[in-house]
């Protein structure tokens, strides 16, 4: 057994370890809080609520399996539901159209951001705190008021949902309810597969860990290091686009304090996921189940009666430090396996 571990790559043990605390976190939920865990639409619940933060998740975990970070995601994400909720209802717009307003947005702050870093190389945690103070104060100036968007077509694709047959419940008055999930989700879960498939068996994606192992080998080695950094933020930019309409279609408003937080979470999922902040070493399956263990442990918190926000963050920051001395400790004893 320990040979197979240490067999094993440094992204799929830390991936193992993800996903079997997740696993573990679930079933305890359901043993010892029963009720609502018990239900298979708890679980949909989770994926219509953080579908937008799997999507963010996706592109954090790209920048920083490079090296690099992305503190910016959130104010977009604020920025791309402002602007398509002012244009749908201000403007009578299409919802298509809108689409297409915040793919260009995620890929403006994108091209911008990847230019500044890989090109300029100015540090990426300045330029993304620029950008994510940008998108901000843009938010505000699009429009300062939060408001409810009423355009007909966004509002009935907002209602759709997708019917998960054979695992439905029945309510308190004895009705059987059927579970569903929202259209972001399947939108989360395409993405997710994309990128798997990018990062796995694409030469791009073997780039990608290439430059964040160590970008002097990756040079040597002939792979284009600037390029690559700059797609990485070009990718993240463009999923930031995707997870804001995602957001937007969830939450069905506009508003500047939309997605406050929404980088740090992203960070958070990336790294309970297994991905390090040294780069190098990240899985998206790993940030899926990461963005999932966030979630249930918000929800475990929230069910044990302990609602104020103080006790999530400190849930969550507990969290977070147990997953990095972990992989501190994962990393630190494979390196004296392999002097050895």
């Amino acid at each position: 057994m320990s040979k197979k571990l240490k067999n094993m790559s440094d992204t799929n043990l830390l991936l193992s370890i993800t996903i079997v605390v997740f696993f573990a976190m679930y079933l305890g939920a359901m043993i010892f809080q029963g009720a609502g865990f018990l239900k298979a639409q708890t679980f949909f619940n989770i994926l219509n609520a953080q579908a937008s933060l799997i999507i963010l998740s996706c592109g954090m975990s790209l920048v920083m399996i490079t090296g690099g970070i992305d503190i910016s995601v959130g104010g977009v994400t604020a920025l791309v539901s402002m602007c398509c909720a002012v244009y749908l209802d201000y403007q009578s717009g299409n919802v298509f159209v809108a689409v297409l307003i915040a793919l260009l947005i995620g890929l403006t702050f994108g091209l911008v951001q990847g230019f500044l870093v890989a090109y300029l190389e100015i540090q990426p945690f300045i330029v993304s705190l620029a950008g994510m103070f940008f998108a901000r104060g843009m938010t505000t100036i699009v429009n300062s008021n939060p408001f409810n968007v009423q355009n007909e077509a966004f509002v009935a694709l907002k209602g759709t949902r997708i019917i998960i047959p054979g695992l439905g419940s029945v309510n308190k008055l004895g009705k059987y309810v059927n579970a569903y999930v929202e259209i972001g989700v399947i939108v989360a879960l395409l993405v997710v597969i994309l990128m798997f498939i990018i990062l796995k068996w694409t030469k791009l994606g073997r780039s990608f860990y290439a430059v964040g192992g160590n970008s002097q080998s990756a040079l040597m080695l002939g792979i284009n290091v600037k390029r690559t950094k700059f797609l990485s933020h070009l990718i993240c930019g463009f999923l930031a686009g995707v997870g804001g309409f995602v957001y937007f279609l969830h939450v069905g408003s506009g508003s500047a304090s939309h997605a406050s937080g929404a980088e740090m979470n992203a960070i958070a999922s990336s790294i309970i996921g297994g991905t390090m902040l040294t780069g190098g070493v990240g899985n998206i399956i790993g940030t899926f189940f990461g963005v999932l263990s966030l979630s249930t442990i918000q929800n475990i918190v929230s069910s044990a009666g302990l609602d104020e926000p103080w006790w999530i963050g400190i849930t969550i920051a507990a969290m977070l430090c147990l997953f990095l001395v972990v992989q501190s400790i994962v990393m630190t004893v494979r390196k004296k396996q392999t002097v050895q």
